[in-house]
Order: structure tokens, then C-alpha cells, then sequence
């Protein structure tokens, strides 16, 4: 890894001497014709070049590299745009491109070594490393020409969040807030119940446990068009969708969690005279929360999921399935990945939230242990 600034300064100088990109004859375009990513890309071809000489010992090697990545970024995005479609005729650019994914590839190893566990900064690597993925997506989309209606640039997905911003919190509103929450709530909450109700009463297990795994595995698309006609065309139906993905994995985990209690713990709880319900409460429940946590984890991807899916099969004139299946019609693929993003962004942070809580709830678990 030491050689990596030469190999970088390298292809960047190979770059930068190929052409840039192809104007509309199909003949290649210099780097001198685009002034401004020229000097951004001899900026950060300098730094590289620092890195790669012994003067790199005094230097900050860490900061330098995010300002190499900074300014090696510019160029790439610059001529994309200016050239679009170039393809593989701007040679020039994509061997740049490559010495600044070098670049890259450097900076998150060291933002990934500097800082605590629990410091903040260990969320740079990962922040870094998600805007470098969205950046290729846009330089590759727009250099390559990739036709929209196959794959919309991130600039473009950008645009429908904004302009169409009042549509898409009317969607999040009416799946997400309505029907999601609701579904995940009823959902998990039903099966706690009854895995302690077979805790407490060991013959339901013969009953209830084959009858919830014959529920998880009817497939969705049979039982959204029945809740639809059951319930109606609003959130309620997409919440009954819900509550039968999301009740057997919370029965399961549940059940787990509550008799991986160890042996010893009860005997200990008997001998001093606790009942099965003080028992339940300051052990066996407590034992059981990684598990039920794990089951809402779970159940927070999967309530959002049922949501979308079950909106194709009847809703109002709002929400994300019904916005993914009407822009597919329409052939606005944009705004079908803008209502992607926005479930993928509240999927995430729900997921997140419930991480939290449970490391909140759950410290005293070896898994937390430094």
C-alpha cells in the first residue's frame, strides 16, 4: 500500500496526456479545452506526487488525501457533463477516474483507523464510501450515455425529490406513517403474545406454531388482493398485509428467547421462591429482548415491503407502491427511483432507531462488550 500514491499520480498523469472525452464529429477532446478540471486534476496530481516522495514524511498524509480526492473528483464530473456520452472514447477521463478511485480507496482506509469506537469519525469511512458509489453512478450514467428510461442519473433523481417533494411526503405519509407502523406494530406485538401465551401454556406450541408457519409461508401477492377486498383500499389492508409477514418471525424469536434461559438461572429464581410471573419479568423477559429486538430489526424491512407490494394491488391515489406502479406506466423512471430513495432513506432510519434502542436496552450483552 505504500506504492499506492505513485500508482495513483500515475494513471492520473496518463489520464490527463489521453483524450478527455469526444465531441459530436466523434473526435477526441484535450484537457486543455476544459481549463478549470485541467487545474483541478494537475491539483491533485501534485499532491499525489508529494505523497509518493520521501517529503511525504512531513506532511499530513491523511488531510492531503482528502483534499487529492477533493480536487481529483472535480474533473471527472466536469468533462461528463460537458462531453456527455463520450463512452469509452474518452480514455483520458476513466484512467483519471481510476487513479482518483485509488485516491479514494486511500482516504477511507485512513478515516477508518482514526478515532474511537464510539467516536463519530468512524462514520466518515462509511459516509465516504456512500457518496463515492453515488458519484460513479452519476459519471458512469452520464459518460456512457445510458439511456434514462434503464438507469436515471443521481442528478436527475435529485430534481423529482425536490420538485415533486409535496408528492412524494404525501406517499411516505400514507404508506410509511399509516400503513407501516400500524402493520409492524399489531404485527409484532401479536406475535410477543402469543409466544409467551405458548410459553406460559406448552400444548398450544402443538397447535399455534404449525398454524403460524402455514400463515408465513402463503406468498404475499395471495394475500394483499384478499386483505384489499377484506378491508378496503386504504391503509387498513396494507396493515393486515403486515401483521401476517411480520407475526411468525417476532413468534419465533420470541420463543427462542425465552427458553435459552439457562438451567441455573432457574433453579436460582425457585429457590427463592419466585413465581412464574416475577420469574418472567427479571429473567426469562430480559434474556429474551436481543431476540425480540433481532424479530423487529427483521420486521421493520419486511413491514415496508408489504406495504409497497400490497399497494399494487388497490389503493388510494397515494402512496409509494401506487407512485412506483403509476411512474413505471408512465415511463418516469426518475421518479420511480425517487420514491425508491425515499423508502430506502425511512427504511434505514427506522432500522437505525430500533439499533439504537436495543443497544440502549440491551448493554449488558456480551455482544456489547469491548
Amino acid at each position: 500500500m505504500k506504492r499506492l500514491p505513485a500508482i495513483a499520480a500515475a494513471l492520473m498523469l496518463l489520464g490527463l496526456v489521453l483524450p478527455a472525452g469526444r465531441d459530436e464529429a466523434g473526435a477526441g477532446v484535450s484537457w486543455f479545452l476544459e481549463p478549470l478540471a485541467l487545474a483541478a486534476g494537475l491539483g491533485a496530481l501534485l499532491l499525489m506526487l508529494a505523497l509518493a516522495t520521501p517529503v511525504a514524511r512531513r506532511l499530513a498524509q491523511g488531510p492531503v488525501t482528502l483534499a487529492a480526492l477533493a480536487l481529483g473528483a472535480i474533473p471527472p464530473l466536469l468533462l461528463v457533463h460537458a462531453h456527455p456520452a463520450s463512452g469509452f472514447g474518452a480514455a483520458g477521463l476513466w484512467l483519471f477516474l481510476l487513479g482518483v478511485a485509488l485516491v479514494a480507496w486511500r482516504a477511507m482506509q485512513w478515516l477508518a483507523a482514526v478515532g474511537a469506537p464510539r467516536d463519530p469519525m468512524r462514520l466518515a469511512a462509511p459516509a465516504l464510501f456512500g457518496v463515492w458509489l453515488v458519484y460513479l453512478w452519476e459519471v458512469g450514467v452520464i459518460g456512457f450515455g445510458v439511456p434514462q428510461i434503464l438507469l436515471p442519473a443521481p442528478h436527475q433523481i435529485a430534481h423529482q425529490l425536490v420538485a415533486q417533494a409535496a408528492v412524494l411526503a404525501d406517499d411516505f405519509r400514507q404508506t410509511f406513517l399509516k400503513a407501516v407502523i400500524a402493520g409492524w406494530l399489531a404485527g409484532s406485538g401479536l406475535g410477543l403474545l402469543v409466544a409467551v401465551a405458548i410459553d406460559r401454556v406448552p400444548f398450544l406450541q402443538r397447535g399455534l406454531l404449525p398454524l403460524g408457519n402455514l400463515v408465513s409461508a402463503v406468498p404475499i401477492v395471495g394475500v394483499a388482493p384478499i386483505m384489499v377486498m377484506w378491508f378496503g383500499f386504504d391503509w387498513q389492508s396494507k396493515a393486515a398485509v403486515i401483521v401476517v409477514m411480520t407475526f411468525f418471525p417476532m413468534l419465533i424469536n420470541a420463543l427462542a428467547g425465552l427458553n435459552q434461559v439457562d438451567a441455573m438461572d432457574r433453579d436460582l429464581m425457585h429457590s427463592y421462591g419466585a413465581g412464574y410471573w416475577q420469574g418472567f419479568f427479571k429473567l426469562r423477559l430480559p434474556s429474551a429482548l436481543p431476540f425480540v429486538f433481532n424479530a423487529l430489526k427483521i420486521n421493520s424491512t419486511l413491514a415496508l415491503i408489504g406495504a409497497i407490494v400490497a399497494e399494487f394491488f388497490g389503493s388510494p391515489i397515494a402512496g409509494m407502491g401506487f407512485r412506483i406502479s403509476v411512474e413505471v406506466a408512465r415511463m418516469n423512471v426518475d421518479m420511480v427511483w425517487a420514491t425508491i430513495a425515499v423508502a430506502a432513506l425511512a427504511g434505514s432510519v427506522f432500522y437505525g432507531a430500533l439499533a439504537l434502542l436495543e443497544r440502549a436496552l440491551t448493554f449488558w450483552h456480551p455482544s456489547y462488550r469491548t
